[in-house]
């Protein structure tokens, strides 16, 4: 911010993605004393930034807005391609090589939908941290020699992400049953089994982040809801 207003301003993103990742509709929010108008921002910040980094829009919130405690749900995607090499789209996705089966892919992930502990489908974590989470939707689809695995969440701990999409490419290639979803995700039966393994960071992107109409800080309990994704 010091190029653009001579400030220094603390930037807080929506989400915390991992280092390789991509994001589509990251949103952030920082606290300006400068005269810049809310939406000349968004100008004013592209001419500094790499190349690879642009803000689409900029605008100006209300005072309780926060993007990470105010996000309603998050939208990520993981891209698995299952075809021969392709340099133009391996910078955004993981190439696998292989046929997967998808429809017992989508029979596991229709079973981590729901309130769960994911402790299992997290980065191997000290101590006790609270690991439940809240899915919406875990779709798999195919376009061609893709697979996508799309998951609507209200929040994700670190490597979940990577990791469910491990999983349900381990169930894809035949390694795992379909059936062990419930068993990872159980806190008395998870260490039966190992661990689903971490795909790497560049087949995952944040699609998008929603706020709803009202804001308000999602630590507190709030009921689950239908939500749709967008696809392309």
């Amino acid at each position: 911010m010091r190029r653009t207003s001579g400030e220094d301003c603390e930037v807080v993103g929506a989400s915390r993605t991992d280092s390789g990742a991509h994001a589509r509709g990251q949103v952030c929010h920082f606290d300006s004393a400068s005269g810049v108008p809310a939406d000349r921002w968004a100008g004013a910040l592209n001419r500094v930034l790499p190349r690879d980094v642009r803000v689409l829009e900029s605008r100006r919130v209300p005072g309780l807005f926060h993007s990470r405690f105010c996000a309603r749900w998050r939208h990520y995607r993981y891209r698995i391609l299952t075809g021969g090499p392709d340099p133009f789209r391996e910078r955004w996705a993981f190439r696998f090589g292989r046929p997967l089966d998808a429809d017992a892919m989508r029979r596991a992930a229709e079973e981590l939908v729901g309130e769960h502990d994911f402790r299992a489908f997290s980065e191997e974590l000290k101590g006790e941290g609270n690991t439940v989470r809240t899915l919406f939707r875990v779709d798999v689809t195919t376009v061609r020699d893709e697979v996508r695995v799309d998951v609507v969440g209200t929040a994700f701990v670190k490597g979940m992400m990577r990791r469910i999409a491990g999983f349900l490419l381990e169930v894809g290639k035949g390694q795992r049953p379909p059936g062990h979803a419930a068993i990872l995700l159980s806190p008395e039966e998870r260490d039966r089994l190992t661990w689903p393994v971490v795909l790497p960071a560049r087949g995952l992107t944040l699609m998008r982040v929603s706020y709803g109409r009202s804001l308000r800080d999602v630590r507190q309990a709030e009921p689950q809801e239908e939500h749709s994704i967008e696809t392309d």
